[in-house]
């Protein structure tokens, strides 16, 4: 990973679409998050769409905001938010719905990011939410972000993976953190379950042993998920486990991972959340993030596994039902944040198959 001229890594903030509450949560966090003092932060951007935000939508920090070029060196401050252009224009996007034009502005902040990570101007990306529908009708045929870089950077959809990161707090009940990787995408449940191979297994599981140590601070201890109830009950409800997740989880042992599994998941997740494991490969959307939102939903951090950079996001979405109520919360923005950080600064990108373990 490129190494920015200055002690501070570069961390590029995207607001997502500027219809929802991205531009919101990133001024919020903006002005709370302590990384100023390890890291120099920049929001890509429109910076007359951000001035007009802060001005028109109740419940923000008074900051300033000044255009800035991708060379300024100067530190980020809580007080003064520092912009990069994103080239997406500044033509009015109407707040509270999806537009094309509000998806189009959302994918070429995220894709000016991406540039300037690969041409080493920067070091990490966090992303606002956007709307898939929006993205769809600006013309990007693809379910979201995490597609939307692999194939910037050349991958195929299948080569990443999506990864929530639930920090340890006092009020989730996960005592050190909590990772959960998947092994599909967004997808139907019908499509999921019929593409589930122990080789993606394999590779879900590898990614996320590879990224937890330096969020948790040690190695981690990770569980795969049974796909059938009961993990398939002997093979009564399915033999998924025995024939497909079983040797998964051999493979990953045998790379000298500590794992368990498959084990059911409606207790799996319990335990995980007691502290008896740290990350858990979930083998579709649902299973995965409906306990990792329920135990931490404004705190839960969505990251790509697979990119050849660090991309850390929100996990909730654009919320237009409560645009500019002041009532978005920033806690998962800030968690992204803290998340690129740390992560930049453990030196752990490329998240590639060759970097992790067993290699």
């Amino acid at each position: 990973m490129p190494q920015s001229c200055v002690d501070k890594p570069v961390l590029l903030l995207t607001c997502g679409d500027p219809a929802g509450i991205g531009p919101e949560v990133v001024a919020k966090a903006w002005a709370a998050t302590a990384v100023h003092d390890a890291a120099r932060l920049r929001v890509i951007a429109d910076a007359a769409m951000i001035a007009q935000v802060l001005a028109d939508r109740p419940g923000l920090p008074r900051l300033e905001v000044e255009a800035v070029s991708v060379t300024d060196p100067r530190s980020s401050g809580p007080d003064r938010m520092l912009v990069i252009e994103s080239g997406a224009g500044s033509a009015p996007i109407p707040a509270g719905r999806p537009t094309a034009a509000g998806g189009a502005s959302a994918a070429a902040a995220v894709l000016a990011a991406a540039r300037l990570v690969r041409d080493g101007a920067a070091d990490a990306i966090v992303t606002g939410p956007l709307h898939k529908a929006a993205l769809h009708a600006a013309g990007y045929d693809v379910p979201g972000h995490t597609e939307l870089l692999a194939r910037f950077c050349g991958l195929a959809d299948d080569d990443v993976s999506m990864m929530l990161w639930l920090p340890r707090t006092e009020t989730t009940g996960v005592p050190g953190g909590l990772g959960v990787v998947h092994a599909t995408l967004h997808e139907p449940l019908r499509v999921a379950v019929g593409r589930l191979s122990t080789a993606a297994v394999v590779q879900a599981g590898r990614r996320l042993a590879f990224l937890l140590p330096p969020l948790l601070g040690r190695p981690p201890r990770i569980a795969v998920a049974a796909l059938n109830p009961h993990a398939g009950e002997s093979g009564l409800f399915g033999d998924e486990e025995a024939r497909l997740l079983a040797p998964a989880v051999a493979e990953l042992a045998a790379l000298g991972i500590t794992v368990a599994g498959p084990l059911p998941a409606d207790t799996l997740f319990l335990r995980a959340s007691r502290g008896e494991f740290d990350g858990v490969v979930a083998l579709y959307h649902d299973q995965g993030h409906i306990p990792v939102k329920l135990l931490g939903m404004h705190r839960a951090v969505n990251i790509t596994l697979g990119l050849p950079l660090v991309r850390t996001s929100v996990a909730h979405g654009t919320a237009f039902d409560i645009v500019g109520t002041g009532s978005a919360d920033a806690a998962s923005m800030l968690a992204a944040i803290d998340a690129a950080a740390r992560l930049v600064a453990a030196g752990r990108p490329p998240f590639t198959a060759a970097a992790a373990p067993g290699t």
